[in-house]
Order: C-alpha cells, then structure tokens, then sequence
C-alpha cells in the first residue's frame, strides 16, 4: 500500500491512455512493414520479388493498421503479440522482416513491463492521480 494509503479511482484512467500508445506503436510498426516492400523490389535486382513474398508483407502490414483500430478491446494485447510471430519468422522472405520482427518484439516486451509495472502501482496506489483530483470528487 502507498505512503497516502489504498488510492481511489483516478479521473483519468492510465489504461486508455496506454491504448494510445498501442496503437501508434502499430501504426509505426506497420509503416515499417510495408517498407520492406521495397527492399525486397530492389535487393539481388527484383529477385525477390515474387507473388507470395510481397503479398505476405502485404497483409502484415495491413493486419497491423486493423489491429491499431481495436485496442480498445478486450484481448488485443495478445493480438498484437501474435502479430510478431510471422515477421519473427519472416527470414525466408529476406533477413530484414526478421530484423524488423525482433526490433518490434523488444519494444512490444517494454510496452507489457511498462503495463504490468502501471498494473502494480494501480492496485498499491502509488499512482498521483489516484490521491488528487479524484473521479469520487464532488466538486468535479
């Protein structure tokens, strides 16, 4: 329990805001995605470039803008992290939507500590607006 004891409700709820964060974390990720389209045009001159190599990139990309449109739901988090699962293993296509995977797999493991470490102060009430200007307030 915090040194101001067990909190209240903040105005502010800290989870939507990481829903935000979510979000714009895919909408990047799925920029960078649809990038490596042109390095697999323009590596080994076109050679990579086949029907199934840029479809696959394709619809991961395009995957990551639908899911930034849902993380409000219950159970996305879990989406999102099965998103990394084929650009993980994406190194048949070219060693970079390997990179690309691993990259984003580090920043989705920093988003869930950064949740989970947020989860934690919540429930002991460390956070501040749980002790100021809370929702119970009359005034507000």
């Amino acid at each position: 329990m915090g040194p101001l004891g067990p909190g209240k409700t903040p105005v502010k709820d800290p989870m939507e805001g990481l829903t935000g964060v979510l979000a714009g974390t895919l909408i990047m990720e799925a920029i960078t995605i649809l990038l490596i389209l042109t390095v697999i045009l323009k590596v080994e001159e076109g050679a990579l470039w086949t029907t199934f190599n840029w479809v696959y990139v394709t619809v991961i990309g395009v995957a990551h803008i639908i899911a930034a449109f849902f993380q409000k739901r219950p159970g996305m988090l879990w989406v999102d992290l099965a998103l990394q699962v084929p650009l993980i293993f994406g190194f048949f296509i070219h060693w970079s939507v390997t990179v690309v995977g691993i990259t984003f797999g580090i920043v989705w493991f920093f988003i869930i500590k950064l949740r989970s470490e947020m989860l934690q102060r919540m429930r002991a009430g460390y956070l501040v607006t749980q002790h100021l200007g809370t929702a119970e307030d009359p005034e507000r």
